[in-house]
């Protein structure tokens, strides 16, 4: 991790004490689970139990639920705003021959994602009026402006979905 990165990290993060899953770790399994094929909390815990083993480290438990807590307890904006400065970063980065007639291009695009059906995520993200009560998942709207060039994404934002 670039040092630029790791200080946006921590910027980002509430003031914490180190446990069995401190938050940069925690994020580093999320984002590993996120792109991996088996996207379980309890296949990134065997992944670290692991790794710490070849690393000559006492491994943790392979319990699930310490992990799930940890990963609760990262701030929701964490993703949103890590995204973003890896994105600008990346931008910077690009040759200004991919540019097109010396501009930088912007695509945005959305899609829509269904969430665990809790009242909380009801009460953000209501049901389609077309569903009855209680039967269906809420519904996010997801929108994303990417650079072209650079294949990253700059902005992003999330509500709820209508129509």
């Amino acid at each position: 991790m670039s040092p630029a990165l790791f200080d946006r990290v921590e910027s980002l993060l509430a003031k914490h004490r180190e446990r069995l899953f401190p938050p940069t770790e925690t994020l580093a399994m999320f984002v590993t689970q996120v792109l991996s094929q088996d996207r379980s909390c309890q296949n990134i815990v065997n992944q670290a139990a692991v790794k710490s083993l070849v690393n000559g480290i006492t491994p943790c438990s392979t319990h699930a639920g310490g992990y799930c807590q940890a990963r609760q307890r990262l701030p929701l904006e964490l993703p949103k705003e890590l995204a973003m400065f890896v994105g600008k970063l990346l931008e910077q980065e690009t040759s200004s021959s991919w540019h097109w007639h010396g501009r930088r291009l912007r695509v945005v695009d959305g899609t829509t994602v269904t969430m665990p059906d809790s009242a909380e995520n009801q009460s953000i993200y209501p049901q389609q009026s077309n569903q009855k009560p209680g039967l269906g998942f809420p519904i996010c709207r997801l929108l994303a402006v990417t650079g072209l060039h650079s294949g990253a994404v700059l902005n992003l934002a999330l509500g709820p979905y209508y129509g």
